[in-house]
């Protein structure tokens, strides 16, 4: 398995990847909205033999603690063949991300998903539970990377704007 930045032509290998991953095409055309808004900070895939099998996506957010900016990025989506879930794939991916986000100097990863998924990888919705937001719930989770970051009382949490036009 390679994993690497999307090229332009992996555009519609991304898109089928991902709309085959869940179960409408919207996580797909988000995907699409945010390469096209310039919001699409990471994008990777993952490739074998057969070629692109997964896809990966950070976007930037707007999100205040205690009335202070926090450098944050949002998590998703995640997308893999489903025939080659369960196979590690998209752990790897996250880690990845998570890895770039840290050396890039993210303080902040916030994301929608599965907190049974994701909490392996140190995800809480407890950590997101300060920041307003229209995804608020148990959903909703953050992962802190910058450990001299004082974890805000209060704050919001906005994704990029194709959020909001799906």
């Amino acid at each position: 398995m390679e994993f690497r930045d999307e090229k332009p032509a992996d555009q519609a290998a991304i898109f089928a990847v991902t709309k085959a991953a869940f179960e409408t095409d919207a996580e797909a055309r988000l995907i699409d909205m945010l390469r096209d808004d310039g919001d699409l900070y990471f994008s990777h895939i993952g490739q074998n033999e057969t070629g692109i099998v997964s896809h990966i996506a950070l976007s930037p957010m707007d999100v205040v603690g205690n009335g202070n900016p926090i450098k944050a990025l949002g998590l998703g989506p995640v997308a893999v063949e489903p025939e080659l879930q369960g196979h590690g794939i998209g752990s790897q991916m996250v880690n990845f991300a998570i890895q770039w986000a840290t050396e890039n100097h993210w303080q902040l990863i916030i994301l929608l998903g599965s907190p049974q998924y994701y909490s392996r990888f140190g995800f809480s919705a407890k950590d997101a539970e300060p920041f307003a937001s229209p995804f608020a719930g148990q959903y909703f989770q953050a992962l802190w990377l910058d450990a001299n970051v004082q974890k805000p009382q209060s704050g919001r949490a906005e994704y990029a704007s194709a959020f909001g036009r799906l």
